[in-house]
């Protein structure tokens, strides 16, 4: 996700203190986490710390099922402040849902980014080479903490 002004203000007085579970990948670049289904589809949500750091999310406006998003374009847009930020995808993918819960209540994605607050679901179109650009907790725990030391990271 990218950085809102008023964000980037809120992490010069605040420290990031979320959660960043165990059993999910994510996407260094972008603040966002993968979780691959049984059926092989993949969920997609913001990780509490790029909902953090984005700030306040005040409207989330994803695209259309049957989509297909390519790694790195965007799958939706979240209104933050006065600002639209485009949430890049992980992976190519078809979506085949969105969060109708969190269109509905956007706070619901700083509330519950790994729960409640997911935002789309799509079948993989290259999952085999472009999971690789995905990294696990510890990889992902050790970015947030360079990027801003002292972050607490909940288990």
């Amino acid at each position: 996700m990218l950085r809102s002004r008023g964000a980037i203000d809120q992490m010069a007085k605040e420290t990031f203190r979320g959660s960043i579970p165990v059993h999910l990948l994510y996407d260094v670049e972008n603040d966002v986490w993968v979780r691959r289904e049984e059926s092989g589809a993949v969920t997609v949500g913001a990780t509490s710390y790029g909902a953090y750091f984005a700030g306040e999310i005040l409207a989330f406006t994803p695209k259309r099922p049957g989509a297909e998003i390519e790694r790195g374009r965007s799958l939706g847009v979240v209104e933050v402040a006065k600002t639209m930020v485009a949430i890049h995808s992980p992976l190519s993918l078809r979506l085949s849902a969105i969060n109708d819960a969190a269109i509905a209540d956007p706070a619901l994605i700083n509330a519950d980014p790994y729960g409640k607050g997911w935002l789309v679901r799509g079948e993989p179109l290259r999952w085999e080479t472009e999971r690789t650009r995905l990294v696990p907790y510890g990889t992902y725990e050790q970015h947030v903490i360079g990027v801003q030391p002292g972050a607490e990271i909940l288990r």
